[in-house]
């Protein structure tokens, strides 16, 4: 699941990138919960001023529909691509996540030595579940700080 927004030709503030990618987390992360979906893979898609295109992918070690996990993750790889936006601008910022599995069916599974067989067992409820928003945001205000660059 994943969405993108164009960010247009002209140059683009750091601040600009971030709540365009606040926005965009929160849309996909809502949308996962409102399906019943989680996911381990955080990809984020950058279309350059050049209009080269990359993508950035983070697999987290647990599934989730956390818009706070999911941000804080998507702004880790963003803030390892600072370097080539200031060199090379950005025109289009896109968040997805995969490795997608039903949120109530996620399986906790082990290896037992020596025989390895694998051993299941249902965790029980969804790792996340959707809540009430009547604010309409999904994520609190410390979480809508832009990240800081790195000193040079």
């Amino acid at each position: 699941m994943g969405a993108q927004h164009a960010l247009g030709a002209g140059p683009t503030s750091p601040g600009d990138v971030d709540t365009s990618l606040v926005s965009l987390v929160d849309r996909v992360t809502a949308r996962m919960r409102k399906a019943g979906r989680v996911g381990r893979t955080v990809v984020l898609r950058l279309r350059f001023g050049d209009f080269a295109e990359v993508t950035r992918s983070r697999t987290l070690p647990q599934a989730t529909a956390s818009t706070v996990t999911v941000l804080a993750t998507a702004r880790a790889l963003l803030q390892a691509a600072l370097p080539a936006i200031d060199q090379r601008g950005l025109t289009l910022v896109g968040v997805a996540v995969g490795n997608l599995a039903d949120a109530g069916t996620i399986q906790a599974c082990r290896i037992v030595a020596p025989s390895r067989t694998n051993t299941c067992s249902h965790i029980g409820p969804p790792v996340t579940t959707p809540r009430s928003r009547p604010s309409g945001g999904g994520i609190g205000e410390e979480a809508r700080q832009p990240p800081r660059r790195p000193e040079r």
